[in-house]
């Protein structure tokens, strides 16, 4: 596993431990982006999919590919991204073997009776983010999880057996309306909502969903969903309606 570290968000000053996401290389060997240790956080304001990327080198193949930057989705809402050793990123050490086929998120971790390990999808384009979540929903035990077929229409994403989601794959925080559609729909459907984002949430939102009770999640570009809200934690530690 990738190590630990410290980190302050600089936009509230929470403190934050942090662990960057190991994935396998083409070679099958797991890497994490190095993290500069020593520099300071920054806080991404303006998300591009230029700037999302870093080069790492595998130790075993010696093939260097893009990976995510590492950065997390702090709970006043800022994106917070962590500085990359780019030396040691030509230099990157192995890693030890994971124990599983990928990664799981510290804290997710449900049941290893109920729920196989995560298996995420890197996420490089907005049809990405949808097959990300979508995998992430029949993970969670929910059959079925597809586009729906009226998305213009309903702002539903995602339909599955009891659930429901809206993914929003944009470089901006999702909005207070996002949240209110999706409450609105699962309610009128009987289902569960979820809702997933790649830049966080605007303020008004995330107070609207606590109250609402709508599960909030973010996404890296490694494609394993965080939750960022109690409801987001409930879900992920609870059984799917239809089970």
């Amino acid at each position: 596993m990738a190590e630990s570290v410290l980190v302050r968000c600089p936009a509230c000053g929470r403190d934050h431990s942090y662990t960057a996401p190991t994935f396998p290389c083409a070679c099958g060997t797991p890497l994490a982006p190095p993290v500069r240790y020593g520099a300071l956080p920054v806080q991404v304001r303006h998300r591009s999919w230029e700037d999302s990327w870093v080069r790492v080198r595998c130790p075993d193949c010696d093939r260097r590919d893009h990976w995510p930057q590492p950065e997390f989705d702090c709970s006043c809402g800022a994106l917070v991204r962590l500085p990359v050793d780019v030396e040691a990123a030509e230099q990157a050490g192995r890693l030890p073997a994971p124990q599983g086929a990928g990664p799981l998120p510290d804290g997710q971790t449900p049941s290893a009776a109920v729920r196989p390990p995560f298996r995420p999808v890197t996420i490089r384009t907005a049809r990405d983010a949808l097959t990300a979540a979508a995998q992430f929903l029949k993970w969670l035990g929910y059959p079925g999880v597809r586009m729906a077929d009226d998305r213009s229409a309903s702002g539903i994403d995602l339909r599955g057996e009891g659930v429901v989601a809206l993914v929003d794959p944009t470089t901006h925080p999702t909005e207070l309306r996002d949240v209110e559609c999706l409450w609105l729909n699962s309610a009128h459907e009987d289902a569960v909502g979820a809702l997933f984002s790649l830049a966080g949430y605007a303020q008004e939102a995330r107070l609207r969903a606590d109250k609402l009770g709508v599960p909030l999640f973010v996404m890296d570009l490694t494609g394993t969903p965080q939750p960022v809200n109690d409801a987001a934690d409930t879900l992920l530690r609870s059984e799917p309606a239809t089970g």
